[in-house]
């Protein structure tokens, strides 16, 4: 039996009918997770996309076949933490997870997240990176790539504008923690994704794993719904979002292309990098190859070991 069909047979847990934005993939992230990690399963979502698009309740069609917590604050994986060491003095298994993003998880967040990884929590913590905050408006985050538009970093005629920082490389943060498991992961992939969440069930019980997944905001960024899947892909194809493991400290590479597609691809998807010059293309470009190889480096240096 291939992953697909494997993820086919299994029953959902988060039922149809989430009202998140037409070409969002976050649902779709969400419910095969889900799907694999079944009902033995304790959700915590904190303030984000997911936790306003009706995971529960707020459809008809909508529920979660397991209980579903709604942190107020993105203190959400010191929270979680201790949900799963009250199940286990009630001797009684459980998967702990976070499911989070929307910016926060890379800023308000990661604190806690970072004090998690480090006292060993055994947690499994999903970001779903749609490199900003959906407050009110598409708001910039330490997620959000350099140049970007959003409408704290605005673009105009009169102003260049557009975010001067580097997007912040949160797997690689968590990596530096040596948390036995880290992954990448893409809604355009979703084998691999399987795979991954899988695995992250087993590490959990060493400690805090960590699951990055890049989800395209087809609002935030300007894309069309229709190409988000797409996006997501070229992401990947790419090098901006390379498909990797951490395994106790060494790295495996999950996909690598004989050649990459040009980053220009995938940045003229979204609206978000319409007003990039040829320069600036150029440097984004030049950043994500030198990741690239830093990261084939890493994963040469696991095969070597």
């Amino acid at each position: 039996m291939t992953i697909t069909e494997k993820l086919a047979a299994l029953p959902d847990m988060i039922s149809p009918g989430i009202s998140s934005c037409v070409g969002c993939n976050v649902e779709l992230i969400l419910r095969t997770c889900m799907k694999v990690l079944g009902s033995e399963t304790v959700l915590a979502i904190p303030p984000g996309c997911m936790g306003g698009v009706g995971v529960v309740g707020h459809n008809t069609k909508s529920g979660a076949k397991c209980p579903v917590f709604f942190p107020l604050l993105d203190n959400v994986a010191s929270m979680l933490a201790g949900i799963k060491l009250q199940y286990e003095r009630e001797n009684r298994p459980v998967h702990a997870v976070a499911f989070a993003g929307d910016g926060a998880t890379v800023d308000a967040g990661l604190q806690c997240l970072s004090g998690a990884a480090e006292r060993g929590d055994r947690i499994i913590y999903i970001c779903y990176d749609n490199e900003g905050y959906m407050n009110t408006g598409y708001q910039r985050s330490g997620s959000t790539g350099k140049y970007a538009w959003t409408s704290t970093t605005p673009v105009s005629a009169a102003n260049r504008g557009g975010k001067r920082q580097h997007k912040k490389d949160i797997a690689q943060i968590m990596a530096m923690h040596d948390i036995p498991y880290l992954a990448t992961c893409s809604p355009a992939y979703i084998p691999d994704m399987v795979s991954k969440v899988e695995k992250a069930m087993v590490y959990s019980q060493e400690g805090l794993v960590f699951l990055h997944i890049l989800n395209p905001c087809v609002t935030g960024w300007g894309i069309r719904p229709d190409l988000s899947i797409q996006a997501a892909r070229l992401s990947v194809q790419s090098n901006y979002h390379p498909l990797y493991e951490v395994v106790r400290g060494k790295y495996h590479l999950s996909m690598e292309f004989p050649e990459a597609k040009p980053l220009q691809e995938y940045l003229g998807l979204m609206r978000k990098y319409a007003h990039l010059t040829p320069e600036e293309i150029a440097e984004l470009q030049a950043v994500t190859t030198s990741k690239w190889q830093r990261l084939k480096q890493l994963a040469a240096m696991g095969e070597l070991s």
